[in-house]
């Protein structure tokens, strides 16, 4: 019998059929790909599973995503896919149809946004009906500065891609969107509603799309706040993996508990038809 960190079996998610994964800290750390990743997606994709990969980071397009684990060797195309932009791009679409959306990211965030029809300024403009944040690795301060004149002129819904604090490299840690957006609050006294994980919604839509029941489904992550809360809202099995920027310690101690503890996802068990 296959068992995780404290003893529990395994054998559960030798039959699962959808397969979540978080990316930072889950499956790479900086674009450096841990041991064992490959083998299990090919253990999955030839046992008839599906796996995606479910991020909150922003600051990349889903072409930028395919070509950069593609780098790694890993066989992916846009249905491996449902970031926090998708889904953010989704949420203004179904509420804001055609409304003006402040928008404040990347490049590729602003560019994707764009490529679902949602009308975008990145300059101060009253007539905003929509203001939203994402993960900005490209902040500058005139970026900050714009952002914090639009949360305090304008009382209009703000939304933000995560509530991540902290966004995993080689060398430690950067500020994510939690920690950005948690100064734009300090600065204005505006809070953003949050669309990414541990929102289900992201969950829910891929199992939705990939006609998947919640037995059959498994997010893996590195987050507690974010990853297992994601799959725990939405009800569905949790691995959490001590490969990121969470402990056992702080597994441990907290409130959001995942069904299974692993050191790395290379535990995973085989999968089976």
């Amino acid at each position: 019998m296959v068992i995780d960190y404290y003893g529990k079996d395994l054998s559960p998610l030798s039959k699962k059929k959808l397969f979540l994964f978080d990316m930072d800290g889950t499956i790479y750390l900086d674009g450096k790909l841990f041991d064992g990743v490959k083998e299990l997606l090919n253990d999955i994709s030839s046992n008839d599973a599906k796996y995606v990969f479910i991020t909150n980071n922003s600051s990349k397009s889903v072409k930028d995503y395919i070509e950069k684990l593609s780098k790694m060797g890993i066989v992916c195309d846009e249905s491996n896919f449902f970031t926090s932009t998708q889904a953010s791009a989704f949420l203004l679409n179904d509420r804001f149809k055609n409304k003006l959306v402040y928008a404040q990211g990347t490049k590729s965030f602003i560019e994707e946004l764009k490529k679902n029809n949602i009308k975008i300024t990145e300059e101060y403009d009253e007539k905003a009906n929509v203001i939203i944040v994402g993960f900005d690795s490209e902040l500058t301060g005139e970026k900050m500065r714009t952002t914090s004149k639009m949360l305090t002129k304008l009382d209009v819904p703000y939304y933000a891609t995560n509530p991540d604090w902290v966004c995993p490299v080689d060398f430690g840690y950067v500020p994510d969107c939690g920690s950005m957006c948690f100064g734009y609050e300090k600065a204005t006294g505006k809070k953003p509603i949050y669309i990414g994980k541990p929102n289900p919604m992201m969950i829910n839509l891929a199992m939705k799309k990939f006609n998947a029941k919640n037995s059959d489904t498994v997010v893996i992550g590195d987050r507690l706040y974010t990853d297992i809360a994601s799959g725990v809202n939405a009800k569905v099995d949790t691995i959490f993996v001590l490969s990121g920027e969470a402990t056992l310690s702080d597994c441990e101690k907290s409130d959001i508990k995942p069904t299974f503890v692993l050191n790395d996802v290379s535990e995973i068990p085989k999968i089976e038809k």
